[in-house]
């Protein structure tokens, strides 16, 4: 029989008081108990148990069924766990929380096996879009595919089968990584995107041997495609279906690997509002120009009773494989004449790592190839002592570290 598992999201745990005299003394009843199950504590002290009794959103005893029961009192919930799993919620380490919300909302291809699924699934998109409306979706990833789409440029399909099947409606489909979207011709329209458009830098419009965009966009050349931006509504919706999506799934707690000011506005009006349940720690993504204005601003440590926590800066130091945009040493194998991209913010990194020792905040770089890694932790080295910082706690990361 397949056990359910709950995960608890209270904080902290303290051992069942010492009875005096043989008898246990009073204590005022808790706001919570879970019995009746099986409680895996993480705790070498007592391992595990199969009641609990929290107060205040802290757990003040771990025991057995009856020695908890002292804890009941008449305004106490009581949930019998009916002999299922209770564990500490989960900590996600690495996340991006506004497109976990956002990836309930638009299409999902995380499962497609194909370009014709995508392509399927678009088309059911358009039929009950709007005249105009942009159709987005995210999870798509090559490798995954059963057969390459044909035809193809670099294993990446040509935006003709879109335009067939959303011909007025613009299109964007990001990669799985999110270091790359797929758009269609109606995008490119309105975006202002063609054959004469100059790649950006740390980003590359791929084309087809006539010079014509294929459609795919690498990296930084992602922001060349012209979305609307998103209303504090639409942040707000994407923030509350994330919170629903991380709940359900027992994360307790999420890093959220880079957001804006704007968003950060919006998270913690609805912490204010009661309206978020899983506890945040978010890096802040922005210019150097804006951090150094604001950073010091936005920088909190357990905000609305723990619930959110800003203490670290983001930056990108190079893309992602399936893209083929992290940053190597030796050329791709099957693209030899790429070792992948530099986005633009490795030059203004040093300047970055100096903001953040000086104003107290961890630095989070994202670097997944041997090139971006050894770059990332040069700069790393360099700052420690421009600034005296080496033997600091400083705890600096390195998101992914995937090729050293």
């Amino acid at each position: 029989m397949k056990q359910a598992i709950i995960a608890v999201t209270l904080l902290g745990i303290v051992a069942l008081g010492a009875t005096i005299g043989g008898q246990a003394p009073q204590i005022p009843p808790a706001d919570l108990v879970l019995r009746g199950g099986r409680i895996i504590t993480l705790d070498t002290g007592t391992p595990d148990a199969t009641a609990l009794a929290a107060r205040n959103g802290a757990i003040v005893a771990l025991g057995t069924d009856a020695a908890i029961a002292r804890y009941v009192g008449p305004a106490t919930q009581v949930i019998d766990l009916k002999g299922q799993v209770a564990v500490p919620g989960l900590i996600e380490g690495h996340g991006h929380f506004l497109g976990v919300g956002e990836n309930r909302i638009n299409l999902d291809f995380m499962n497609t096996k194909s370009w014709d699924e995508i392509v399927h699934m678009v088309a059911d998109a358009v039929e009950k879009a709007k005249p105009g409306e942009w159709i987005v979706g995210r999870g798509w990833h090559q490798d995954k595919w059963t057969s390459r789409p044909d035809p193809n440029v670099e294993g990446f399909p040509l935006h003709a089968a879109l335009d067939k099947v959303s011909p007025n409606n613009p299109v964007v489909l990001t990669h799985a990584s999110g270091h790359a979207s797929f758009v269609n011709a109606k995008a490119m329209e309105l975006s202002g995107v063609n054959k004469t458009t100059p790649n950006p830098t740390g980003g590359e419009i791929l084309k087809d041997k006539n010079g014509d965009p294929t459609g795919f966009m690498r990296e930084t050349a992602q922001g060349l495609v012209r979305r609307p931006g998103a209303s504090e509504a639409d942040i707000r919706r994407q923030l509350a279906l994330a919170d629903e999506e991380a709940i359900a799934k027992g994360i307790t707690t999420f890093h959220d690997a880079g957001s804006s000011f704007r968003t950060l506005d919006v998270v913690k009006k609805m912490i204010d509002e009661g309206q978020m349940h899983v506890r945040l720690w978010m890096m802040i993504r922005e210019s150097n120009q804006a951090l150094t204005q604001n950073v010091d601003k936005y920088r909190v440590i357990g905000y609305g009773n723990n619930q959110l926590t800003v203490r670290a800066i983001k930056v990108t130091a190079d893309g992602a494989l399936g893209s083929r945009g992290a940053w190597m040493l030796e050329p791709y194998a099957d693209k030899l004449d790429s070792v992948g991209t530099v986005p633009a913010a490795v030059a203004t990194l040093p300047a970055t790592a100096t903001i953040a020792i000086d104003h107290h905040m961890q630095l989070c770089v994202h670097a997944i190839g041997d090139r971006a890694n050894r770059e990332v932790l040069n700069i790393y080295e360099t700052a420690f002592k421009n600034k005296n910082a080496n033997g600091k706690d400083l705890r600096w990361r390195i998101e992914h570290a995937q090729h050293l």
